[in-house]
């Protein structure tokens, strides 16, 4: 019995997610509120609060999953075939187009995202751990097989995620759409020429 009773909490937790990120992308993150997803999932405001204890912990539930799609398409790319360098460009070219496409083609959502960053959630340093994590492991990979040479990986891998905020990140991606400096090409160029093992 408790099983089925654990299976329909999952269920309304999911619907209650799913309906808020439909909202927070038509109406706006500031403009709705447990009332407007209650009403939406024809249940009362109450019945939100069972799943959710704020509507905060809605809304960081909702950026951890759109976070946690960028975070598997990554893991993915680490277990691709091909070599690292390959990988490594991928990876970061991936987490620029997924975060471009996302929050920044999408205004009401690179809203929710950017009172994300602006709080500082638990979420979003989170994100920025694992994605640092998923560099550090095709470093890792590299330096394996000869391609990177890096004494310090997880330094490499912090050093390599910094280089790329103005690309990562969804405010600094918007805000530098049309300010000159280099293409994410040519920055993950100019990253790699840095692994390369001196000669």
């Amino acid at each position: 019995m408790a099983l089925v009773s654990d299976h329909i909490e999952g269920d309304t937790r999911e619907r209650i997610l799913e309906v808020a990120e439909r909202l927070f992308r038509q109406i706006g993150y500031q403009k709705t509120t447990v009332g407007d997803i209650a009403k939406e999932l024809r249940m009362s405001p109450a019945n939100v609060y069972r799943f959710f204890e704020s509507k905060k912990a809605i809304h960081q539930a909702v950026a951890q999953g759109l976070m946690s799609e960028v975070e598997l398409e990554a893991q993915r790319i680490v277990a691709l075939p091909g070599t690292a360098r390959e990988r490594f460009r991928a990876l970061l070219t991936t987490v620029n187009r997924m975060n471009t496409e996302r929050f920044v083609g999408d205004s009401k959502l690179h809203e929710m995202v950017e009172i994300a960053m602006q709080e500082d959630w638990e979420v979003c340093v989170a994100h920025i751990h694992r994605v640092t994590e998923t560099i550090g492991a095709v470093i890792a990979q590299g330096v394996a097989s000869g391609e990177f040479e890096a004494p310090d990986v997880s330094l490499a891998a912090v050093c390599t995620c910094t280089a790329m905020i103005r690309y990562f990140h969804p405010q600094m991606i918007a805000q530098a759409e049309k300010k000159p400096g280099p293409s994410i090409d040519q920055m993950v160029d100019f990253i790699i020429a840095g692994l390369l093992p001196r000669t």
